[in-house]
């Protein structure tokens, strides 16, 4: 069974307690996107972001500073948005951590794919991004199939905790070999199906921290999780998608 995450766009810039281990498997790739991005000036990188003047600064000098090597920053603790907040990767046990490396997987733009002890330096750059470059069209293109080849290695079942942006790079090459299962996290309002997201990514934080709470390798399983109101849905839910209802 592999896990697949996004990550998130709030970043931390130092970890005090835990160090890379491994060094991130597409690093290679990784390499010639970094040396694009440290040849676009100030302008062009902010309108690549889409953002504003301060997250555009603090961005250009991460590039322009960032190694062509891995990164100081463990991948699990790095990333400090909602999900990755709600997962408390910080209070995990060993077992839970020796799960998580063998599972769980970090889908990235600049990184391919991530394992939770892969280093990283802190960035920013979402996989829709609008990277034209003499060398690709887009991420989705830069990519193709190299991160769902590493995902799909020695498994015949993932589970999707991703977002829409980031599941589109996986989608197009699935095989009829590997289960592919979608979780959502829907709320009621007056019968309409409405997922919120943030309650959404503290979802998909808590079911990841479930899973390596109770060593889980059978994706049955995953019909017990019962956190922040959200329930198994068995009339809504189907093979491939897990209806959990609030």
């Amino acid at each position: 069974m592999k896990i697949m995450i996004s990550p998130a766009l709030r970043m931390k810039d130092k970890e005090e307690f835990f160090e890379p281990k491994e060094t991130p498997v597409l690093f290679e790739y990784t390499k010639e996107l970094i040396k694009y991005l440290k040849s676009l000036s100030f302008s062009e990188l902010k309108e690549l972001l889409a953002c504003n003047d301060q997250i555009a600064g603090q961005n250009f000098e991460r590039y322009q500073n960032m190694r062509l090597e891995p990164g100081p920053l463990p991948a699990l603790f790095a990333f400090d948005g909602i999900q990755y907040q709600t997962m408390c990767p910080h209070l995990f046990e060993e077992r839970c951590y020796l799960y998580l490396e063998k599972h769980l997987r970090i889908l990235s733009g600049l990184y391919g794919i991530l394992r939770p002890f892969d280093g990283i330096w802190p960035y920013r750059l979402e996989m829709q991004a609008k990277c034209k470059t003499k060398f690709c069209k887009n991420l989705y293109d830069f990519w193709a199939d190299k991160i769902y080849q590493e995902l799909a290695k020695s498994t015949d079942v993932i589970v999707n905790l991703s977002s829409k942006e980031y599941r589109r790079i996986i989608e197009p090459y699935l095989d009829s070999s590997v289960h592919f299962v979608t979780c959502r996290f829907v709320d009621v309002n007056e019968g309409r199906w409405i997922e919120k997201s943030v309650y959404v990514k503290m979802a998909r934080g808590a079911m990841v921290r479930f899973m390596a709470e109770n060593h889980i390798t059978d994706v049955e399983k995953l019909k017990e999780f019962q956190e922040f109101g959200y329930v198994y849905s068995k009339k809504f839910s189907s093979d491939d998608v897990y209806v959990f209802i609030k």
